[in-house]
């Protein structure tokens, strides 16, 4: 008897797992991101001028509260609210890790510098 309960018992429980996946699934149905999370919508590249490449992104994030879309290690992140309100755009990491971040004079953007001197800059919208 003991052991039918027992059984019973781990039953509802895989039930009760399983609907909660479910609902889950269902919420975050496709085109829906996870909170926190960021993809690139749209990327489009120049090279029309020599030695020089202009790339646009479009990113779409679902941000927590206190957070709005940025950029950390050369992708579309969630970074802290205040640093994009301050324009301290190297706060948030966005250059790769051999990459040294500089701010624009006018705090329109950041460059990162490669250890071989090539130099990418990114101005913010």
């Amino acid at each position: 008897m003991q052991l039918l309960r027992v059984a019973w018992a781990l039953t509802g429980a895989a039930i009760c797992c399983f609907l909660i996946l479910l609902i889950h699934s269902r919420l975050l149905q496709e085109g829906q991101l996870a909170a926190g999370t960021c993809e690139i919508v749209t990327l489009d590249r120049d090279s029309s001028q020599p030695r020089r490449t202009i790339a646009r992104q479009t990113a779409r994030c679902a941000c927590k509260k206190g957070q709005i879309a940025g950029t950390t290690r050369a992708r579309p992140a969630c970074v802290d609210a205040g640093i994009v309100r301050k324009k301290q755009w190297c706060e948030m990491v966005p250059c790769l890790e051999d990459e040294g971040c500089d701010l624009l004079v006018n705090k329109s953007g950041w460059t990162c510098t490669q250890p071989g001197g090539r130099v990418k800059t990114t101005t913010a919208l």
